[in-house]
């Protein structure tokens, strides 16, 4: 017997997130879990601005996984670490103005990240913090090659609430 292609086992498994929307604007509503929320654009951009656009929610879960892996890394070494403040900031700018990039033509993304930590830490544990801080699974798998594959759904969808 041959083990399921991967793509059977995905449409056996229950959504992580489900969208929906209608096609007269652009907020949409999302639903993981027991968790609903919205997603819109800037009334500048034609969205009516009720809510995160999907890049804040893209730096937001960033800097989110950043700042819990920080606080993980240092309640299990024990560092004294108090409070943690990740800023971020999301542009598109000219790949020819990265120095550290491969891509040297057309436009890239870049996101900064600025952490703050507060407590009695010493430079070797901050320093050990900051290199936590890029080990956060969402800032790993941004950086990694990712898949996407999209296909239709096998039935219409229902109309969005």
């Amino acid at each position: 017997m041959q083990p399921p292609d991967a793509a059977d086992q995905t449409s056996t498994k229950p959504p992580d997130v489900v969208v929906r929307g209608n096609a007269s604007g652009f907020l949409q509503k999302l639903v993981s879990g027991k968790h609903h929320f919205q997603c819109d654009e800037p009334s500048d951009l034609g969205g009516s601005d009720s809510a995160p656009t999907p890049y804040d929610y893209l730096v937001g879960a960033l800097g989110a996984c950043t700042s819990m892996t920080i606080g993980w890394y240092a309640r299990k070494r024990k560092i004294p670490l108090t409070d943690i403040q990740v800023s971020l900031w999301h542009e598109r700018i000219h790949a020819k103005d990265c120095e550290d990039c491969i891509t040297k033509e057309g436009m890239i993304h870049r996101i900064e990240l600025e952490i703050g930590l507060s407590g009695t830490l010493t430079d070797e544990q901050r320093n050990l913090l900051m290199e936590a801080a890029a080990k956060c699974p969402v800032h790993r798998t941004l950086t990694s090659e990712i898949d996407i594959k999209i296909r239709p759904a096998t039935a219409p969808s229902a109309s969005a609430p």
